[in-house]
């Protein structure tokens, strides 16, 4: 089996040019199967849930957050293109977190 982490950007099949980003925690896609993912988008200006993003071979894009999705790659055919940096993974990790806070 393909192993996936949090921070890897992903092509899933049927999806042509779209990219997403897996958002769940290691040890959740290592326990489960399947993880969570937000998609990645050209041309979308940054905000407090859209996260501005290069990742280390060149994919680039704003992740929207709020639009988390969980998929089971065995059964969507997934596939890595490229990982974002630490500090992304943080950042994107917190605006995911602050959509769930208290008020």
């Amino acid at each position: 089996m393909n192993e996936f982490c949090q921070g890897d950007v992903i092509r899933i099949e049927g999806f042509k040019k779209q990219l997403f980003v897996i958002i769940s925690k290691n040890a959740f896609i290592r326990a489960t199967g399947i993880f969570h993912i937000c998609p990645m988008l050209p041309g979308i200006p940054a905000g407090p849930v859209h996260i501005e993003v290069k990742a280390k071979r060149g994919e680039a894009g704003t992740i929207i957050c709020e639009q988390i999705k969980a998929v089971d790659p065995k059964a969507r055919r997934c596939s890595r293109v490229d990982l974002l940096a630490y500090k992304d993974i943080m950042n994107v990790s917190d605006a995911v977190q602050g959509i769930f806070e208290y008020d």
